[in-house]
């Protein structure tokens, strides 16, 4: 499982010309599930994906969570982070979770951070998205199950 995480001023999902998911400051979150994933592994990502401290306290330190700054999450489905270009030009994509299973753990996700977070929007699985932001600072960090889950 993968999260590509972009801290945000702002962000917002659209789909055939409407807006179906929109948040202020927060988290973009580009989630790729693979064929090996699972809830535990599920469990294991967003635990440290909501104690990320990378918002910055009074004193100027990325030292805040998203919890303490009342940040949002939009949540995206993103087959694409598991895209191996190692042959070739085109890339090859089955690592990809079949979508199926992919679907159901992006619910899962989904209905988990809710649990933890006031404000918690969504793309549409398998839809053509257009996703705008506004990135803060610009910060972007990749979480990858492999990394997290197996140290």
């Amino acid at each position: 499982m993968k999260f590509l995480i972009q801290r945000v001023n702002e962000a917002s999902v659209t789909v055939e010309g409407k807006i179906i998911g929109q948040i202020d400051r927060g988290f973009l979150v580009l989630v790729g599930v693979s064929a090996d994933d699972n809830k535990t592994i599920a469990d294991k990502m967003l635990k440290k994906m909501i104690g990320l401290r990378i918002f910055e306290d009074e004193n100027g330190k990325t030292n805040l969570d998203l919890k303490t700054v009342g940040g949002q999450l939009l949540i995206i489905s993103q087959f694409t982070l598991y895209a191996d270009c190692r042959k070739g030009n085109r890339p090859s994509f089955t690592g990809a979770g079949s979508p199926q299973m992919a679907n159901e753990l992006y619910q899962y996700i989904i209905s988990e951070c809710r649990k933890e977070i006031d404000v918690v929007e969504e793309g549409s699985f398998g839809a053509d998205m257009k996703v705008s932001l506004l990135n803060d600072g610009p910060f972007t960090v990749l979480l990858d199950s492999a990394e997290i889950c197996h140290n």
